[in-house]
Order: structure tokens, then sequence, then C-alpha cells
């Protein structure tokens, strides 16, 4: 089986996949959307992306593309301790740097210790933590660091100058599993913090009163909304989806009758599945 996932080697993304899937081929991709196009085109079985940080909230674009992509399924969540470290080549000292370089969730989790520490440093994004670990150790004649994870720095010989550099210790990242197919993912191997469906919403029109009246077909069915988030469509301003996740087992009648409800009062509903949260090791 083929899965891909944010890249490139050493990325958190793929330290998520490989506890999830351990024997199976990881095959790394450029972006998320190459994740989700390589899910679509059937050049992967399935995909494992970023979905939210406990500090820097949801990552958009994995939104947007679950919306955007057709057919596509969640079939699994996962989430892992994130733990950065900024690094630089062995030839290089601290006290020479002119460039910091991660992916911009890193750099926005670690803004504090960085500014304390290396105000005068210019930061630049990169498209992951591990292609910025990648970057600086090809290149030793600059004076460079990266923010990445252990991984990165074994795989590409980086030393480690300064260990935990994220400003809040509780930081966690929630990934998921997509597919096209709604499959049964079930690792006993891991622990299971719990089961839930998630479902993407467009209303009718923009009224007023139109997203309460949404939100009540869960209410006085006292289904637990555990996250609701909206997006824009970008077709204009005010045109939003929504994202939402129930929590708990989903029951046949119950909950698809609440689905039949919220098409009956006009709403756009997109079943994404009913799957497991898992917790992995950093």
């Amino acid at each position: 089986m083929k899965i891909a996932f944010l890249g490139p080697q050493a990325s958190f993304t793929q330290l998520a996949a490989t506890q999830l899937f351990p024997n199976e081929e990881l095959i790394p991709q450029t972006n998320i959307l190459d994740c989700f196009t390589a899910v679509e085109n059937g050049e992967v079985d399935k995909a494992v992306v970023p979905l939210e940080n406990s500090i820097e909230g949801t990552v958009s674009m994995t939104l947007d593309y679950l919306y955007k992509t057709s057919d596509i399924k969640i079939e699994a969540e996962a989430v892992m301790p994130i733990a950065h470290h900024l690094m630089i080549h062995p030839n290089n000292e601290a006290d020479e740097l002119e460039k910091i370089y991660s992916h911009p969730q890193a750099l926005a989790q670690s803004f504090h210790f960085l500014d304390t520490n290396f105000k005068n440093v210019q930061k630049q994004e990169f498209s992951s933590t591990a292609a910025a670990a990648k970057y600086v150790s090809e290149h030793p004649e600059l004076k460079r660091a990266a923010v990445a994870n252990q991984f990165a720095a074994n795989l590409y010989g980086l030393k480690i100058i300064h260990r935990n550099i994220q400003d809040f210790e509780q930081n966690h990242t929630r990934f998921i599993v997509i597919s096209k197919v709604q499959n049964v993912y079930d690792n006993e191997k891991l622990n299971t913090l719990g089961e839930k469906s998630s479902l993407l919403i467009t209303l009718p029109e923009d009224h007023a009163g139109g997203l309460h009246q949404v939100l009540s077909v869960f209410a006085w069915r006292k289904m637990n909304l555990s996250k609701i988030e909206s997006r824009t469509l970008k077709t204009g301003l005010g045109n939003y989806f929504f994202f939402i996740n129930v929590v708990g087992n989903w029951d046949k009648v119950l909950h698809e009758n609440a689905l039949e409800e919220l098409k009956s009062i006009g709403a756009e509903v997109d079943f994404l599945g009913n799957y497991k949260e898992y917790l992995l090791e950093s």
C-alpha cells in the first residue's frame, strides 16, 4: 500500500505516517495539495496531512482541499506532541547566525524564543521544517539555522543548539488520514482517544439565523460538537462553508436523520466519515 505524506523526509508528518503505517511504502509530497491530488488520481492509496496545531490553530490549506477535492474521506485522526529544536551545521557557531529557516507554523510556534534570543536574525519561511533542515545541511558555507525535529537533525547531520524552543509546552499537532473510500482504520498498537465524525456544511444562503438553524439540528438531538470552523468559499465576501466535528459513535438512525434534516433546510452536506482518534509519540 502506498501512503503519501507532506514531506520531505524527516517532516513531522512523516513521523506521524511512520507510526500510523509502519509497514507501508511512504511517499513524500512537496505540499498539501500534492497529497490530495495523489489520492484523488489514484497514485497512492491514502495520505497523511496536518489538520490543526494547538498553538497556531487550523491548517487552512487542508480544510480548503477537503472542501475542493471530490470524494475525499477521513478514515483516522492522530494527535502528536510537537518539539521544535534550533539546529545548525556542525561547521558553524550559534553566534554567527544570519538567517533562521523553517515552516511558517514552526516559526510562529517558536516566536517568543526566537524573538528573545535571536531578535536581529532574519527569519525566513520554508515549505517544511525538514526542507529547512536539509537546506542548512547542504550549505555549510552559509550562516544559517533551522527549526526542526530531532529526526531531521539526525538525518541531515545537524547540531542542535537549543532544544524545545516552542513557546508552549503543550504543543500538539492533529493529523488526518485521507482516502477516496471510507475505510475502517484500526490500530490496536496505538492509544485510542475517542471517536468522531466530520462534516462539511454550506448554508443555502446568507440570512439571519442561518447558522443557528444548522446548529439547532445537532442541539436538540444532544449531539456534542467539538469543533466548528468557517472557511471562505472564495466566491465573494460573506460566503463560507463550515467544518464540523461531532463527538462519539455515528448512530445510523439519529445521526443520519440529522443529515436529512440539514438537507431539508437547503444546506449542502458532505459527510467526511466517522473515525477513531489516536495518540502518537513525538
